[in-house]
């Protein structure tokens, strides 16, 4: 048995209350619930046109810096793979292949972040290895990221 007595001291700051998530995580949570919602709301056949019209919208609503990659993100990966459907995932543009998410990108203000990010899920056939890179920072966009983008979109793609 330990002799060390628990102080009943908090790490979160003085009145809030720590749940385990973060404000920025609980509200990427109720987006998702919402799309899911919305998703199942929508008729089957119009999936691509509306998840297109919601990631732009997403997009514009975007502070100018992660608006502007984003957009690119978005023309790269449409123009890569325009089979894959765009959709939002906890508020954040998506594209899926089969129903299911393969890339997303991460607006640095929506976690409060240094960068954005663009992130693959499983889905994405990017194995190489036993061990590959998931997520890529977005500091900035280029002539030689947008090219990286869209061979890492094409081949996840498969």
């Amino acid at each position: 048995m330990s002799d060390t007595k628990k102080t009943g001291k908090s790490t979160a700051a003085a009145g809030e209350k720590f749940d385990g998530f973060t404000a920025e995580e609980r509200a990427a949570m109720k987006d998702h619930a919402q799309e899911l919602k919305k998703a199942a709301r929508r008729a089957p056949g119009k999936a691509k046109a509306d998840g297109e019209s919601d990631v732009r919208s997403k997009i514009a609503e975007m502070d100018e810096a992660d608006r502007a990659i984003a957009e690119r993100v978005h023309e790269i990966v449409r123009a890569a793979a325009p089979d894959l459907v765009p959709r939002l995932w906890y508020g954040q543009p998506a594209y899926s292949k089969d129903g299911k998410v393969l890339c997303f990108f991460q607006a640095k203000a929506k976690f409060k972040t240094r960068y954005a990010t663009l992130g693959f899920s499983d889905v994405a056939a990017l194995d190489d290895g036993a061990m590959w890179p998931t997520s890529f920072a977005l500091p900035e966009l280029d002539a030689e990221g947008e090219a990286r983008i869209a061979e890492l979109v094409r081949r996840a793609a498969g």
